[in-house]
């Protein structure tokens, strides 16, 4: 569902008055309605839809290749962080590290009898009793020895290592979300290979969640960071949940030439209730404040449809040229014209705007407290109108 401001507009009354009898009356069509400027409670919201995800995730993978032996929980099961998850065949790691043991030992002894052959080299070389050759041999064969010896060790950590990951345990506290891996079934890791291992299960934290909402380019202006959000999921349609914006993702999305823009709304779910996957209805208040003057919408004109609506009031032509013949900074933009009731009539009047709830516009500068404005309907609704009311006039008239 794309999202859309949302805002219950209510039609003001369009008074259509109609006096008919024995001619004495004329007929009278007001095609308007009245309203004093007064202070106002504007309210917007933005709707969009969204997915929940996990804000933390983690995939357990084996290091170890091997049959699996034993998996320690099941998709939904809460596990605490160290438990033990999954269990390979130790029986390839064990004796590997057996013979890594038994290598060292060898290893030892070697660089023991080297160690002693190149003292008893060094002595006889210093006496003159050996070549020159005879002592570099039993030195490179001490060197030898040691590099030897140290090979050895390195092989049994690594044994020791390889015996430690048949044994996989929970790096964090979470809920297991997926399972591909099955006891019984022999899995190959190649721990040089870019993904580290073979999948067993995920674990996400599920305390804390998070939504991805797509909003319209048009509207994600009016997005901030801790912006409070309301949630519905079909699940529980009677239950909102509340969540606050933590991110507003700078990479667009287009589909169908529609522009929009993720936004991601975290949510404690220390309840559990929401689960990664579901859909969400999501509302964000982008406007909820009292201001102290305002008038409704459909009381603004424009310098273009002024022109229309301007000879139901009476104003004569050479008024409303008079009105218009300057331009005005912000036409359209923030100045827009209202139509003031007073004792001599209707008077065209530029005032300027600030925040709007669809309904309501704020009124910054031009008009006062009480004064009284007319709220006429669009362009096509007056045409309407007025052929209605000489169909009227000819079957009454």
């Amino acid at each position: 569902m794309s999202n859309k401001i949302v805002k219950r507009i209510s039609l003001l009354p369009l008074i259509l008055l109609v006096s008919c009898g024995d001619g004495k009356d004329e007929e009278e069509f007001k095609f308007y309605a009245l309203k004093e400027a007064a202070s106002q409670q504007l309210e917007l919201t933005v709707e969009a839809s969204g997915t929940v995800e996990a804000i933390s995730s983690i995939e357990i993978k084996s290091k170890a290749s091997g049959q699996i032996l034993f998996l320690g929980a099941e998709i939904g099961d809460y596990v605490e962080e160290g438990v033990v998850l999954a269990r390979i065949d130790q029986r390839t790691p064990t004796n590997t590290l057996a013979q890594a043991n038994a290598d060292l030992e060898v290893a030892k002894v070697r660089l023991s009898n080297a160690k002693n052959q190149f003292e008893r080299s060094k002595r006889l070389h210093d006496e003159g009793n050996i070549s020159d050759k005879s002592f570099e041999d039993a030195q490179e064969s001490f060197s030898s020895a040691r590099a030897q010896l140290v090979r050895a060790e390195v092989f049994l950590e690594n044994a020791r290592i390889a015996l430690d990951d048949t044994s996989v345990r929970s790096p964090i506290a979470g809920t297991v979300i997926s399972r591909p891996a099955e006891v019984g079934q022999v899995i190959t890791s190649p721990t040089s290979a870019v993904g580290g291992g073979t999948l067993l299960m995920e674990m996400a934290d599920l305390d804390n969640v998070r939504v991805r909402a797509l909003i319209d380019e048009i509207d994600i202006g009016k997005i901030s960071i801790g912006q409070e959000v309301t949630l519905k999921v079909s699940a529980y349609r009677d239950k909102k949940f509340l969540g606050i914006v933590s991110k507003i993702e700078p990479m667009s999305r287009v589909d169908q030439n529609v522009t929009t823009f993720p936004v991601l709304i975290d949510i404690e779910n220390k309840e559990k209730l929401l689960l990664i996957g579901m859909n969400t209805d999501v509302e964000i208040e982008i406007l909820n404040e009292k201001v102290a003057l305002a008038l409704p919408a459909g009381s603004l004109r424009t310098r273009k449809d002024i022109l229309s609506v301007a000879p139901l009031l009476n104003i004569k032509q050479e008024q409303l040229n008079n009105f218009l013949a300057n331009k005005v900074d912000g036409e359209n933009f923030d100045t827009y014209i209202v139509l003031k009731k007073t004792s001599k009539g209707a008077i065209p009047t530029w005032i300027k705007t600030g925040k709007t709830d669809l309904n309501y516009v704020e009124v910054k500068e031009g008009i006062n407290l009480k004064d009284t404005v007319y709220v006429l309907p669009s362009e096509g609704l007056i045409k309407y109108q007025q052929k209605f009311s000489e169909r009227v006039k000819n079957r009454f008239g």
